[in-house]
């Protein structure tokens, strides 16, 4: 298990390079290019300036999150095959500077979504928070301005430009159903992969977040049964899953462990979280820690350690703590404290396996 680390850029996260490297066990950051929107080429003298920043604290690049997907292929729209394209040479340029994963999505409009960015609990910290009724019955409109109303830090997924055009999109989504999003992820998938495979580059999607439709939007990687058919689309190793156990565990339906052992060949990269779930639906990220939440997260890495993975891994959102001021969800401390929760686990079952 190769431990990493979220970094947003020089200039945009509270948290620096040399920090990530004094957390015990990091090797590399997860990255990207957030200021290039969604279907542009990534210019390989920015993607070199990230490397080269990365190598001054002796850490890797080797996993990128995320080079997004335009609109227009998850659409299925004409224009696709020109981002497409686009895709497809970000790719070569990333393999270039040694990146090894991308990690992307499918999820129409909306990336990960919350009702709350600092939720108080009840230590004092703060966290992000999904109030499912609040969704039901709020207006997208409300619920964007809530999140991108944050002029501090851009939130990715959440790009202005795009959602000023909020209306426009889900009318254009008017009528596409989960087979037709389904249909349009396979031709991508089918244009992608051997591009991904000529260059030694893993694509591992990330699950819908929640694995639930929102505002009526399809969304289709959701549970164990989805995330088969995708792999089933483009049988290969380059064709694999971001496994979010914090995105696929907001559904107390979804046995996060078990997917670790029936997909282990197919995950070159992992988000490991908590999060708390409650019987009218509604979640909270909480610490890593199992007695937190309600995800056995030491079963999760223990499924790891027994699938013998050797991909990447990332602790995910964090709760805000010690007055930190942060970007929603990543902080340095919490984020911290986590690497250090799943490592003591791996540690510990490295010991056990010595011993048996």
């Amino acid at each position: 298990m190769q431990m990493t680390f979220r970094w947003y850029g020089e200039k945009n996260d509270t948290v620096t390079l040399e920090q990530i490297k004094q957390i015990p066990g990091v090797e590399g950051i997860v990255w990207a290019l957030h200021d290039q929107p969604a279907g542009e080429e990534w210019p390989m003298d920015k993607i070199l300036e990230v490397k080269a920043q990365a190598e001054r604290y002796q850490l890797n690049i080797d996993v990128v999150e995320s080079v997004n997907v335009h609109e227009d292929i998850k659409l299925g729209l004409p224009t696709r095959d020109t981002y497409i394209d686009n895709y497809k040479r970000t790719i070569e340029r990333l393999a270039k500077a040694g990146v090894k994963v991308i990690c992307y999505n499918f999820m129409p409009v909306f990336d990960w979504t919350r009702t709350e960015l600092y939720k108080k609990m009840a230590d004092g910290s703060t966290a992000l928070f999904f109030e499912k009724a609040k969704i039901d019955h709020m207006p997208a409109e409300e619920l964007v301005k809530k999140v991108v109303d944050n002029p501090e830090y851009s939130m990715p997924g959440w790009e202005p430009e795009r959602l000023s055009q909020l209306t426009e999109l889900f009318a254009a989504y008017k009528g596409l159903t989960d087979e037709g999003l389904w249909a349009n992820l396979h031709y991508f998938l089918e244009q992608v992969i051997p591009v991904a495979e000529m260059n030694d580059i893993k694509m591992a999607i990330h699950p819908d977040d929640p694995p639930w439709s929102i505002f009526g939007l399809p969304r289709i990687i959701t549970n164990k049964e989805n995330i088969q058919r995708f792999l089933e689309l483009i049988d290969s190793p380059y064709n694999g899953i971001t496994l979010c156990s914090g995105s696929l565990g907001a559904n107390p339906d979804n046995d996060v462990a078990d997917m670790v052992r029936t997909f282990a060949d197919r995950i070159p990269f992992a988000h490991i979280r908590n999060v708390k779930v409650y019987e009218n639906g509604d979640f909270i990220e909480t610490s890593h820690r199992t007695q937190d939440g309600s995800l056995d997260i030491t079963d999760i890495v223990k499924a790891y350690h027994e699938s013998g993975f050797t991909g990447y891994v990332r602790p995910d959102h964090g709760r805000h703590i010690w007055n930190e001021k942060c970007r929603p969800g990543y902080g340095l401390y919490d984020r911290a404290l986590g690497v250090m929760y799943l490592l003591g686990i791996w540690d510990t079952l490295e010991r056990e396996y010595a011993r048996a």
